[in-house]
């Protein structure tokens, strides 16, 4: 385990502990996150400089908006598509240690670092993917993805592989992270929309344009 030392983790951390009660377990690898991402992207760009300033909010607590909706179920198996540093998967993933996740990007680059992130946090329930979502041959009771790219393209790549077997009092589905105008993405949709707005559970002003989408299977 790689650990830094960073006298502002706790600090950072509080936004965390703002809107959730963590199990010990969860508090112990959410403290984990920002020394072992740190060292990380200093290898490899996974974030952005200007962006690892606010690491927990911007990324963590915005990957952890998803579990303000949806709370899953045991042996769920649900797959990151684009992944690229490990969100939302790697925050969801530490809330749900009983949930199967599978992070999938096609860039051998980040999945190599993700899946040594992984490894360090000690996260049993996660498999790192280096391929592209179309190829994928299995099927998820959910699929998440943040920013990756236009839903439907997302649509395309990942709703056929969703599994018709529903566990859950929701349907399985497509949950994206987006922002900003999403008009002209969303209409002429075939499929069920939801739209959750972020900032309905957490106060930053980052959080203002942000939406959870949900396309149900």
């Amino acid at each position: 385990m790689i650990i830094i030392g960073n006298n502002n983790n706790s600090m950072n951390t509080t936004i965390l502990n703002k809107y959730f009660n963590f199990s010990p377990y969860q508090a112990e690898k959410m403290d984990q996150l920002f020394d072992i991402y740190s060292f990380w992207n200093s290898k490899v760009n996974l974030i952005s400089r200007k962006d690892f300033q606010q690491f927990h909010e911007r990324h963590v607590l915005h990957s952890l908006s998803i579990c303000k909706v949806f709370s899953f179920k045991s042996q769920t198996k649900i797959m990151d598509l684009g992944t690229g540093g490990g969100f939302p998967g790697i925050p969801i993933a530490i809330m749900y240690p009983n949930v199967n996740f599978y992070l999938v990007d096609s860039i051998a680059k980040k999945t190599n670092t993700v899946n040594k992130i992984v490894f360090e946090l000690g996260l049993k329930n996660v498999h790192v993917i280096n391929d592209r979502a179309e190829n994928i041959n299995d099927h998820f009771d959910f699929i998440v993805c943040r920013a990756v790219a236009k839903l439907e393209n997302l649509i395309t790549w990942g709703m056929q592989k969703l599994s018709t077997t529903h566990h859950h009092e929701f349907r399985n589905g497509l949950i994206c992270l987006k922002g900003g105008d999403l008009t002209a993405e969303t209409i002429n949709l075939n499929y069920k929309l939801t739209e959750y707005l972020i900032s309905d559970f957490f106060q930053e002003s980052f959080f203002l344009e942000k939406k959870i989408l949900y396309l149900e299977k």
